[in-house]
Protein backbone atom coordinates (compact mmCIF):
# COMPACT_ATOMS: atom_id res chain seq x y z
CA UNK A 1 0.00 0.00 0.00
CA UNK A 2 1.21 3.48 -0.58
CA UNK A 3 1.99 6.09 2.29
CA UNK A 4 -1.11 7.27 3.85
CA UNK A 5 0.19 10.94 2.84
CA UNK A 6 2.05 10.51 -0.54
CA UNK A 7 -0.55 12.26 -3.02
CA UNK A 8 1.02 15.07 -2.73
CA UNK A 9 4.64 14.65 -3.44
CA UNK A 10 6.51 13.38 -6.60
CA UNK A 11 9.60 11.82 -4.98
CA UNK A 12 9.92 9.29 -2.81
CA UNK A 13 11.27 9.21 0.87
CA UNK A 14 15.32 9.58 1.17
CA UNK A 15 16.20 6.14 2.93
CA UNK A 16 18.01 7.80 5.67
CA UNK A 17 14.80 9.97 5.77
CA UNK A 18 12.36 6.98 6.39
CA UNK A 19 14.98 5.50 8.74
CA UNK A 20 14.75 8.34 11.06
CA UNK A 21 10.82 9.14 10.64
CA UNK A 22 9.58 5.62 10.99
CA UNK A 23 8.25 4.35 14.12
CA UNK A 24 6.83 1.27 13.43
CA UNK A 25 9.76 -0.84 14.98
CA UNK A 26 8.62 0.42 18.08
CA UNK A 27 4.95 2.12 18.04
CA UNK A 28 3.64 -1.38 17.11
CA UNK A 29 3.35 -2.04 20.36
CA UNK A 30 -0.21 -0.28 20.04
CA UNK A 31 -1.52 -2.50 17.11
CA UNK A 32 -3.94 -4.05 19.68
CA UNK A 33 -4.96 -0.69 20.67
CA UNK A 34 -5.02 0.60 17.46
CA UNK A 35 -7.32 -1.99 16.01
CA UNK A 36 -9.48 -1.70 19.68
CA UNK A 37 -9.56 2.33 18.37
CA UNK A 38 -10.61 1.40 14.93
CA UNK A 39 -13.11 -0.60 15.40
CA UNK A 40 -14.77 1.94 17.85
CA UNK A 41 -14.19 4.46 14.92
CA UNK A 42 -15.74 2.20 12.50
CA UNK A 43 -18.75 2.36 14.53
CA UNK A 44 -18.85 6.16 15.61
CA UNK A 45 -18.93 6.67 11.14
CA UNK A 46 -21.18 4.05 10.99
CA UNK A 47 -23.74 5.97 13.28
CA UNK A 48 -22.83 9.19 11.47
CA UNK A 49 -24.30 7.42 8.03
CA UNK A 50 -20.65 7.45 6.43
CA UNK A 51 -20.75 2.97 6.47
CA UNK A 52 -23.99 0.92 5.78
CA UNK A 53 -24.09 -2.04 8.75
CA UNK A 54 -22.68 -4.33 6.35
CA UNK A 55 -19.80 -2.22 5.65
CA UNK A 56 -19.32 -1.87 9.41
CA UNK A 57 -19.11 -5.66 10.03
CA UNK A 58 -17.48 -6.19 6.96
CA UNK A 59 -14.19 -3.70 8.82
CA UNK A 60 -14.94 -5.05 12.17
CA UNK A 61 -14.79 -8.60 11.43
CA UNK A 62 -11.34 -7.79 8.84
CA UNK A 63 -9.78 -5.69 11.77
CA UNK A 64 -10.16 -8.60 14.38
CA UNK A 65 -8.31 -10.93 11.80
CA UNK A 66 -5.59 -8.21 11.20
CA UNK A 67 -5.25 -8.63 15.00
CA UNK A 68 -4.96 -12.45 14.96
CA UNK A 69 -2.74 -13.02 12.38
CA UNK A 70 -0.35 -10.24 13.42
CA UNK A 71 2.27 -10.73 16.04
CA UNK A 72 1.70 -9.82 19.58
CA UNK A 73 2.68 -5.81 20.13
CA UNK A 74 5.33 -7.04 22.53
CA UNK A 75 6.80 -9.70 19.80
CA UNK A 76 7.35 -7.04 17.54
CA UNK A 77 6.45 -5.96 13.91
CA UNK A 78 6.69 -8.72 11.22
CA UNK A 79 10.58 -8.69 9.53
CA UNK A 80 9.38 -7.74 6.44
CA UNK A 81 7.05 -4.97 7.55
CA UNK A 82 8.03 -1.73 5.47
CA UNK A 83 4.97 0.63 6.89
CA UNK A 84 5.77 3.81 8.34
CA UNK A 85 4.26 2.86 11.75
CA UNK A 86 1.65 1.19 13.16
CA UNK A 87 -1.69 2.89 11.46
CA UNK A 88 -0.53 2.32 8.46
CA UNK A 89 0.97 -1.44 8.87
CA UNK A 90 -3.07 -1.94 10.45
CA UNK A 91 -4.76 -0.18 7.05
CA UNK A 92 -2.58 -2.17 4.51
CA UNK A 93 -3.32 -5.35 6.16
CA UNK A 94 -7.12 -4.56 6.28
CA UNK A 95 -7.06 -2.80 2.53
CA UNK A 96 -5.69 -6.51 1.20
CA UNK A 97 -8.43 -8.04 3.07
CA UNK A 98 -11.39 -6.24 2.15
CA UNK A 99 -10.01 -3.31 -0.64
CA UNK A 100 -11.52 -0.02 -1.24
CA UNK A 101 -13.39 -0.57 2.18
CA UNK A 102 -10.62 -0.50 4.18
CA UNK A 103 -10.14 3.25 2.63
CA UNK A 104 -13.28 4.28 4.28
CA UNK A 105 -12.32 3.78 7.57
CA UNK A 106 -10.08 6.73 8.09
CA UNK A 107 -12.95 9.06 7.09
CA UNK A 108 -12.82 11.87 9.31
CA UNK A 109 -9.69 10.67 11.50
CA UNK A 110 -5.88 12.22 11.52
CA UNK A 111 -2.86 9.87 12.50
CA UNK A 112 -2.91 12.76 15.52
CA UNK A 113 -5.69 11.95 17.19
CA UNK A 114 -5.49 8.18 16.53
CA UNK A 115 -1.95 7.70 17.96
CA UNK A 116 -3.19 10.09 21.59
CA UNK A 117 -6.14 7.52 21.94
CA UNK A 118 -3.79 4.60 21.21
CA UNK A 119 -1.76 5.63 23.77
CA UNK A 120 -3.71 6.33 26.28
CA UNK A 121 -5.58 3.08 26.13
CA UNK A 122 -1.95 1.54 26.31
CA UNK A 123 -1.21 3.80 29.17
CA UNK A 124 -4.95 3.28 30.79
CA UNK A 125 -3.89 -0.47 31.35
CA UNK A 126 -0.15 -0.37 32.21
CA UNK A 127 -1.25 1.48 34.93
CA UNK A 128 -3.89 -0.62 36.17
CA UNK A 129 -1.02 -3.38 35.57
CA UNK A 130 1.19 -1.32 37.65
CA UNK A 131 -1.40 -1.17 40.39
CA UNK A 132 -1.60 -4.66 41.14
CA UNK A 133 2.08 -5.29 41.03
CA UNK A 134 2.55 -2.06 43.36
CA UNK A 135 -0.18 -4.03 45.65
CA UNK A 136 1.57 -7.56 45.45
CA UNK A 137 4.87 -5.54 46.20
CA UNK A 138 3.33 -4.10 49.58
CA UNK A 139 1.61 -6.91 50.66
CA UNK A 140 4.98 -8.63 50.65
CA UNK A 141 6.53 -5.40 53.00
CA UNK A 142 3.67 -6.27 55.12
CA UNK A 143 4.23 -10.17 55.53
CA UNK A 144 7.90 -8.90 56.47
CA UNK A 145 6.29 -6.85 59.27
CA UNK A 146 4.12 -9.31 60.63
CA UNK A 147 7.01 -12.47 61.00
CA UNK A 148 9.39 -9.66 62.10
CA UNK A 149 7.59 -7.35 63.68
CA UNK A 150 9.17 -7.66 67.46
CA UNK A 151 12.76 -8.02 65.58
CA UNK A 152 14.72 -4.95 66.91
CA UNK A 153 17.43 -3.11 64.42
CA UNK A 154 19.03 0.12 64.97
CA UNK A 155 16.72 3.06 63.09
CA UNK A 156 19.18 5.40 61.85
CA UNK A 157 19.53 9.22 60.78
CA UNK A 158 22.38 10.29 58.88
CA UNK A 159 23.18 6.85 58.11
CA UNK A 160 24.42 7.04 62.11
CA UNK A 161 22.74 4.65 64.44
CA UNK A 162 20.18 6.46 66.31
CA UNK A 163 17.00 5.13 67.84
CA UNK A 164 16.15 0.96 68.01
CA UNK A 165 12.87 0.27 65.74
CA UNK A 166 11.13 -2.86 65.19
CA UNK A 167 12.02 -4.52 61.57
CA UNK A 168 8.51 -4.12 60.97
CA UNK A 169 8.04 -0.58 61.23
CA UNK A 170 10.67 -0.41 59.07
CA UNK A 171 9.01 -2.61 56.27
CA UNK A 172 5.71 -0.63 56.83
CA UNK A 173 7.56 2.83 56.31
CA UNK A 174 7.86 1.69 52.73
CA UNK A 175 4.15 0.03 52.74
CA UNK A 176 3.27 3.76 53.49
CA UNK A 177 5.23 4.77 50.29
CA UNK A 178 4.02 2.62 48.09
CA UNK A 179 0.77 3.39 48.76
CA UNK A 180 1.20 6.32 48.03
CA UNK A 181 2.44 5.64 44.57
CA UNK A 182 -0.56 3.58 44.10
CA UNK A 183 -2.69 6.55 45.01
CA UNK A 184 -0.54 9.09 42.59
CA UNK A 185 -1.19 6.58 39.40
CA UNK A 186 -4.90 5.96 40.35
CA UNK A 187 -4.81 9.35 40.66
CA UNK A 188 -3.03 10.18 36.94
CA UNK A 189 -5.33 7.27 35.70
CA UNK A 190 -8.35 9.56 36.28
CA UNK A 191 -6.61 12.50 33.60
CA UNK A 192 -5.31 9.57 31.10
CA UNK A 193 -8.97 8.56 30.53
CA UNK A 194 -10.12 11.23 28.43
CA UNK A 195 -10.74 10.49 24.95
CA UNK A 196 -9.40 12.59 21.82
CA UNK A 197 -10.47 10.34 19.04
CA UNK A 198 -12.81 13.00 17.07
CA UNK A 199 -10.25 16.20 17.61
CA UNK A 200 -9.29 15.05 13.89
CA UNK A 201 -5.63 16.38 12.75
CA UNK A 202 -6.56 19.61 15.37
CA UNK A 203 -9.79 21.63 14.60
CA UNK A 204 -12.38 18.44 14.97
CA UNK A 205 -13.69 16.18 12.59
CA UNK A 206 -16.44 17.88 9.98
CA UNK A 207 -18.21 14.49 9.92
CA UNK A 208 -21.21 14.14 12.69
CA UNK A 209 -19.49 11.79 15.13
CA UNK A 210 -20.96 11.41 18.61
CA UNK A 211 -17.86 11.71 20.71
CA UNK A 212 -19.78 10.86 23.72
CA UNK A 213 -21.05 7.19 22.18
CA UNK A 214 -17.12 6.65 20.43
CA UNK A 215 -15.96 7.58 24.18
CA UNK A 216 -17.71 5.32 25.65
CA UNK A 217 -17.60 2.49 23.80
CA UNK A 218 -13.45 2.52 24.12
CA UNK A 219 -14.01 2.81 27.95
CA UNK A 220 -13.18 6.18 28.48
CA UNK A 221 -15.08 8.05 30.73
CA UNK A 222 -15.64 11.59 28.28
CA UNK A 223 -14.36 12.58 25.01
CA UNK A 224 -11.47 15.40 25.84
CA UNK A 225 -13.05 18.88 25.56
CA UNK A 226 -10.90 20.88 23.11
CA UNK A 227 -9.30 19.54 19.54
CA UNK A 228 -6.03 21.50 19.95
CA UNK A 229 -5.49 20.09 23.11
CA UNK A 230 -6.43 16.89 22.26
CA UNK A 231 -3.86 16.07 19.79
CA UNK A 232 -0.98 17.58 21.39
CA UNK A 233 -1.63 16.90 25.20
CA UNK A 234 0.85 14.63 26.36
CA UNK A 235 0.41 15.52 30.22
CA UNK A 236 -0.91 12.26 30.64
CA UNK A 237 2.75 10.62 29.82
CA UNK A 238 4.47 13.30 31.78
CA UNK A 239 2.47 12.06 34.49
CA UNK A 240 2.67 8.62 34.44
CA UNK A 241 6.27 8.69 34.15
CA UNK A 242 6.14 11.69 36.96
CA UNK A 243 4.91 8.64 39.22
CA UNK A 244 7.10 6.40 37.98
CA UNK A 245 9.96 8.35 38.73
CA UNK A 246 9.13 8.43 42.56
CA UNK A 247 7.51 5.22 42.98
CA UNK A 248 11.49 4.03 41.13
CA UNK A 249 13.10 6.34 43.72
CA UNK A 250 10.92 3.97 46.47
CA UNK A 251 12.49 1.27 45.36
CA UNK A 252 16.00 2.40 45.17
CA UNK A 253 15.69 3.59 48.93
CA UNK A 254 14.37 0.32 49.93
CA UNK A 255 17.84 -1.78 47.66
CA UNK A 256 19.63 1.04 49.31
CA UNK A 257 19.02 0.21 53.04
CA UNK A 258 19.03 -3.74 51.96
CA UNK A 259 22.20 -3.30 50.22
CA UNK A 260 23.85 -1.67 53.25
CA UNK A 261 21.87 -4.11 56.13
CA UNK A 262 23.68 -6.82 53.95
CA UNK A 263 26.85 -5.87 54.30
CA UNK A 264 29.20 -7.86 56.84
CA UNK A 265 29.63 -4.69 58.46
CA UNK A 266 26.54 -3.93 59.00
CA UNK A 267 24.83 -8.05 58.94
CA UNK A 268 21.39 -7.20 59.76
CA UNK A 269 20.20 -9.11 57.09
CA UNK A 270 21.32 -11.85 54.30
CA UNK A 271 19.96 -12.02 50.50
CA UNK A 272 18.59 -15.23 49.38
CA UNK A 273 20.79 -17.07 46.70
CA UNK A 274 18.57 -16.39 44.12
CA UNK A 275 18.52 -12.74 43.80
CA UNK A 276 22.19 -12.62 44.09
CA UNK A 277 25.79 -13.11 42.34
CA UNK A 278 28.91 -14.34 43.18
CA UNK A 279 32.74 -12.86 41.56
CA UNK A 280 33.95 -14.66 38.45
CA UNK A 281 37.61 -13.96 40.70
CA UNK A 282 36.56 -13.64 44.38
CA UNK A 283 34.98 -17.20 45.75
CA UNK A 284 33.99 -15.56 48.63
CA UNK A 285 31.35 -13.25 47.24
CA UNK A 286 27.82 -12.93 47.56
CA UNK A 287 26.69 -9.39 45.45
CA UNK A 288 23.56 -8.01 46.22
CA UNK A 289 22.53 -7.20 42.40
CA UNK A 290 19.07 -7.43 42.68
CA UNK A 291 18.72 -5.10 45.01
CA UNK A 292 21.76 -2.69 42.94
CA UNK A 293 19.95 -3.00 40.17
CA UNK A 294 16.76 -1.64 41.56
CA UNK A 295 18.71 1.01 42.56
CA UNK A 296 20.08 1.96 39.33
CA UNK A 297 17.23 1.37 36.81
CA UNK A 298 15.95 4.63 39.19
CA UNK A 299 17.85 6.62 37.31
CA UNK A 300 16.77 5.40 34.18
CA UNK A 301 13.31 5.67 34.72
CA UNK A 302 13.87 9.58 36.21
CA UNK A 303 16.27 10.42 33.12
CA UNK A 304 12.61 8.75 30.83
CA UNK A 305 10.95 11.26 32.80
CA UNK A 306 13.41 14.44 32.06
CA UNK A 307 13.58 13.38 28.67
CA UNK A 308 9.85 13.80 28.10
CA UNK A 309 9.56 17.07 29.91
CA UNK A 310 12.25 18.59 27.99
CA UNK A 311 10.70 17.46 24.61
CA UNK A 312 7.67 19.31 25.07
CA UNK A 313 8.72 22.01 26.83
CA UNK A 314 8.66 24.37 24.09
CA UNK A 315 6.23 22.75 21.25
CA UNK A 316 3.20 25.36 19.65
CA UNK A 317 0.43 24.15 19.13
CA UNK A 318 -0.87 21.64 18.03
CA UNK A 319 0.24 18.28 16.69
CA UNK A 320 4.82 18.22 16.56
CA UNK A 321 6.39 15.03 15.19
CA UNK A 322 8.53 15.58 18.56
CA UNK A 323 5.73 13.65 20.24
CA UNK A 324 6.71 10.85 18.23
CA UNK A 325 9.58 10.43 21.36
CA UNK A 326 6.83 9.97 23.51
CA UNK A 327 6.46 6.55 23.20
CA UNK A 328 10.16 4.79 23.77
CA UNK A 329 10.29 6.50 26.95
CA UNK A 330 6.92 5.20 28.28
CA UNK A 331 6.97 1.92 27.43
CA UNK A 332 10.68 1.41 28.62
CA UNK A 333 10.01 3.49 32.10
CA UNK A 334 7.05 1.12 32.27
CA UNK A 335 8.79 -1.87 31.74
CA UNK A 336 11.57 -1.33 33.87
CA UNK A 337 9.11 -0.35 36.42
CA UNK A 338 7.31 -3.35 36.44
CA UNK A 339 10.29 -5.48 36.49
CA UNK A 340 11.42 -3.77 39.70
CA UNK A 341 8.31 -4.03 40.88
CA UNK A 342 8.26 -7.99 40.84
CA UNK A 343 11.80 -8.32 41.35
CA UNK A 344 11.14 -6.63 45.18
CA UNK A 345 8.42 -9.24 45.96
CA UNK A 346 11.01 -11.74 45.23
CA UNK A 347 13.74 -10.33 47.37
CA UNK A 348 11.51 -9.69 50.06
CA UNK A 349 9.93 -12.57 50.12
CA UNK A 350 13.55 -14.90 50.12
CA UNK A 351 14.79 -12.47 52.99
CA UNK A 352 16.21 -13.51 56.01
CA UNK A 353 16.59 -11.68 58.94
CA UNK A 354 19.74 -12.10 61.74
CA UNK A 355 17.77 -11.20 64.80
CA UNK A 356 20.10 -11.33 67.50
CA UNK A 357 23.18 -9.46 65.36
CA UNK A 358 20.52 -6.96 64.62
CA UNK A 359 19.26 -6.57 68.57
CA UNK A 360 23.18 -6.11 69.18
CA UNK A 361 23.61 -3.74 66.72
CA UNK A 362 20.33 -1.62 67.56
CA UNK A 363 21.61 -0.80 70.80
CA UNK A 364 25.19 -0.20 69.50
CA UNK A 365 25.75 3.86 69.36
CA UNK A 366 24.36 5.14 72.96
CA UNK A 367 21.40 4.96 71.20
CA UNK A 368 19.09 4.88 74.49
CA UNK A 369 20.67 7.88 75.18
CA UNK A 370 17.00 9.54 74.50
CA UNK A 371 15.44 7.17 77.07
CA UNK A 372 18.18 7.97 79.20
CA UNK A 373 16.94 11.86 79.31
CA UNK A 374 13.15 10.70 78.83
CA UNK A 375 13.89 8.98 82.07
CA UNK A 376 15.04 11.92 83.93
CA UNK A 377 11.83 13.91 82.66
CA UNK A 378 10.11 11.19 84.93
CA UNK A 379 11.76 11.90 87.85
CA UNK A 380 11.48 15.59 86.84
CA UNK A 381 14.14 17.07 85.44
CA UNK A 382 13.56 19.60 82.26
CA UNK A 383 14.05 18.47 79.03
CA UNK A 384 16.67 20.77 78.52
CA UNK A 385 18.65 19.84 81.72
CA UNK A 386 17.77 16.45 81.06
CA UNK A 387 19.73 16.12 77.62
CA UNK A 388 22.46 17.50 78.81
CA UNK A 389 22.80 15.44 81.92
CA UNK A 390 22.63 12.52 79.21
CA UNK A 391 25.01 13.48 76.67
CA UNK A 392 27.69 13.82 79.47
CA UNK A 393 27.32 10.22 81.25
CA UNK A 394 27.20 9.12 77.39
CA UNK A 395 30.53 10.97 77.37
CA UNK A 396 31.82 9.10 80.41
CA UNK A 397 30.36 5.91 78.86
CA UNK A 398 32.28 6.59 75.80
CA UNK A 399 35.69 7.25 77.54
CA UNK A 400 35.63 3.96 79.67
CA UNK A 401 34.68 2.43 76.55
CA UNK A 402 31.41 0.68 78.04
CA UNK A 403 27.28 1.01 77.16
CA UNK A 404 25.16 3.18 79.21
CA UNK A 405 23.66 0.33 81.33
CA UNK A 406 26.74 -0.79 82.56
CA UNK A 407 27.87 2.05 84.10
CA UNK A 408 27.92 1.78 87.35
CA UNK A 409 24.66 3.82 89.19
CA UNK A 410 26.85 5.75 91.78
CA UNK A 411 28.96 6.55 88.48
CA UNK A 412 25.84 8.25 87.13
CA UNK A 413 24.65 9.98 90.33
CA UNK A 414 27.66 12.36 90.06
CA UNK A 415 26.24 13.47 87.03
CA UNK A 416 22.36 13.04 87.51
CA UNK A 417 21.25 12.59 91.36
CA UNK A 418 17.80 11.36 90.57
CA UNK A 419 18.97 8.10 88.52
CA UNK A 420 18.00 5.05 90.49
CA UNK A 421 18.34 1.35 90.31
CA UNK A 422 15.50 1.69 87.85
CA UNK A 423 16.89 2.84 84.95
CA UNK A 424 18.81 -0.27 83.96
CA UNK A 425 15.27 -1.76 83.15
CA UNK A 426 14.45 1.39 81.18
CA UNK A 427 17.45 1.39 78.91
CA UNK A 428 16.65 -2.06 77.41
CA UNK A 429 16.19 -2.13 74.13
CA UNK A 430 12.78 -3.66 74.44
CA UNK A 431 11.76 -0.91 76.69
CA UNK A 432 13.04 1.70 74.36
CA UNK A 433 10.90 0.45 71.69
CA UNK A 434 7.73 -0.33 73.95
CA UNK A 435 7.87 2.90 75.15
CA UNK A 436 7.04 4.70 71.29
CA UNK A 437 3.42 3.20 71.52
CA UNK A 438 2.27 6.14 70.30
CA UNK A 439 -0.35 5.99 67.06
CA UNK A 440 2.19 6.01 63.94
CA UNK A 441 5.07 4.67 66.27
CA UNK A 442 7.47 1.86 66.58
CA UNK A 443 5.95 -0.10 69.74
CA UNK A 444 5.40 -3.88 68.62
CA UNK A 445 1.82 -3.35 69.79
CA UNK A 446 1.38 -0.37 67.90
CA UNK A 447 3.03 -2.37 64.58
CA UNK A 448 0.87 -5.10 64.91
CA UNK A 449 -2.38 -2.89 65.23
CA UNK A 450 -0.30 -1.20 61.66
CA UNK A 451 0.20 -4.58 59.93
CA UNK A 452 -3.92 -5.38 60.58
CA UNK A 453 -4.82 -1.96 59.04
CA UNK A 454 -2.17 -2.48 56.04
CA UNK A 455 -3.94 -5.77 54.85
CA UNK A 456 -7.37 -4.37 55.27
CA UNK A 457 -6.10 -1.15 52.60
CA UNK A 458 -4.49 -3.69 50.33
CA UNK A 459 -7.25 -6.33 50.42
Amino acid sequence: MSKLWGGRFEKESDPLFKAFNDSLRFDYRLIREDVEGSVAWAKAISRAGILSTDELAKLTAALVEVLKEAPSGEAGPPVDATDEDVHSFVESRLVAKVGQLGKKLHTGRSRNDQVATDLRLWTRAAIDERVKELKAAALSLVGLAERSGEVIIPGFTHLQRAQPVVLGHWALAYVEMLERDMARFSDARKRVNVCPLGSGALAGTAFNIDRAALAKDLGFDAPTRNSLDGVSDRDFVIETLAASALCATHLSRIAEDLIIYSTDEFGLVEMDDGVTSGSSLMPQKKNPDACELLRGKCGRIVGALTGMLVAVKGLPLAYNKDMQEDKEPLFDAMDNLSMCLRMLVRVIDGLVVKAERARVAAMGGYSNSTDLADYLVDKGVPFRDAHEMAGKIVRVAIEKKCMIEALPIAEMKKIAPQVEEDVVKRLTPEAVVGRRAVFGGTAPVRVKEAVVAARGRLS
